[in-house]
């Protein structure tokens, strides 16, 4: 009876211990969109939260109301893919929900300083590029009494490891002007006045290798490139993709649900820059492009519903949150 005891108290810890081991082991990613529990017209902005506690906010887009929304917490990474205004933040909500799911209220200008700088230096996180964009967070930084040693390098190639993530750029085919607007003074002027904008050199994807091992990628907005068959799938071999999808600026969903059918072959994918309503009551609306995407892939689809904290294992796995 005793021996019989021991084991089923050995048998109990076991159980209880794998569960804790495997809670531990998950990736997180919450949707900061403009609407909860929707998926909404220009909803981007999506952190990542490694089993170590380190957070990652990949695109601030215009839904985050500044470094003082309450949904944030703590950020360790801020990751820029490039510098169009729906990406870094030049402008956004008041506060979450304003306005309508097809048509949020962005009424703050944030574009002296731009919603990924407010943000970093509140939070005292870095700020992630590639190509020619860190010198330019550095001056942003500098300008609004931040560290611009926190606006931190990654090179098509590299790699940079923080708190234990494996951070890499990766090609995009897009375009990457910045703005006059975010420039200012004389020069901003001049470039608005001539209708050109500056050069932040090429716009970039990431690829994240979590420290459970999972490996996501970010597309950022690309259309389809061979990189992501070559780099992305074959040499990252990423399970979790975050793809864009809203046509016209970016792939469209059947060339989007291409590179995830032939080029990466992911395990799962998450939608992103749908720019649409998507979602009423958190159910998928027929007739768009989500829903055109969704039907398009062979792999489990997933809908950034904001605030709904979705649950990764290393081989992409939903374990809980996902639609």
């Amino acid at each position: 009876m005793f021996k019989k005891s021991l084991a089923c108290l050995f048998l109990f810890f076991t159980l209880a211990s794998s569960v804790t081991h495997a809670q531990k082991g998950m990736v997180k990613v919450t949707p900061l969109g403009s609407h909860e529990g929707e998926f909404c017209r220009y909803d981007r902005a999506l952190v990542f939260e490694d089993p170590n506690g380190s957070r990652i906010l990949y695109d601030v887009g215009r839904t985050i109301a500044g470094a003082e929304d309450s949904r944030l917490g703590k950020i360790d990474i801020v990751l820029v893919s490039h510098m169009h205004g729906d990406h870094v933040g030049d402008r956004h909500l008041t506060e979450p929900g304003a306005g309508s799911c097809v048509k949020p209220e962005f009424s703050v200008n944030a574009e002296g300083v731009i919603n990924s700088v407010t943000i970093a230096q509140k939070k005292q996180a870095k700020i992630i590029t590639g190509s020619e964009m860190p010198k330019f967070f550095a001056k942003k930084l500098e300008q609004s009494g931040g560290n611009p040693a926190d606006s931190l390098l990654v090179r098509f190639g590299g790699s940079r490891d923080v708190n234990g993530i494996k951070i890499t750029t990766v090609p995009a085919a897009h375009s990457n002007g910045v703005s006059g607007r975010f420039i200012g003074g004389k020069l901003g002027q001049l470039l608005d006045a001539a209708g050109v904008t500056a050069y932040a050199g090429p716009p970039t994807g990431y690829v994240i290798t979590f420290t459970n091992g999972l490996v996501v990628y970010l597309s950022g907005d690309t259309g389809i490139t061979a990189e992501q068959k070559t780099v992305v799938a074959d040499h990252y071999q990423a399970k979790l993709v975050v793809m864009n999808i809203g046509n016209t600026f970016t792939t469209g969903p059947k060339e989007a649900a291409y590179v995830i059918n032939e080029l990466v072959r992911p395990n799962a994918v998450i939608a992103s820059h749908a720019n649409e309503q998507a979602t009423e009551s958190g159910s998928l609306l027929p007739d768009t492009r989500s829903a055109k995407f969704k039907n398009a892939v062979s792999v489990p689809v997933h809908l950034p519903l904001s605030g709904v904290t979705m649950a990764f294992d290393e081989a992409a796995r939903c374990v809980s949150g996902c639609n």
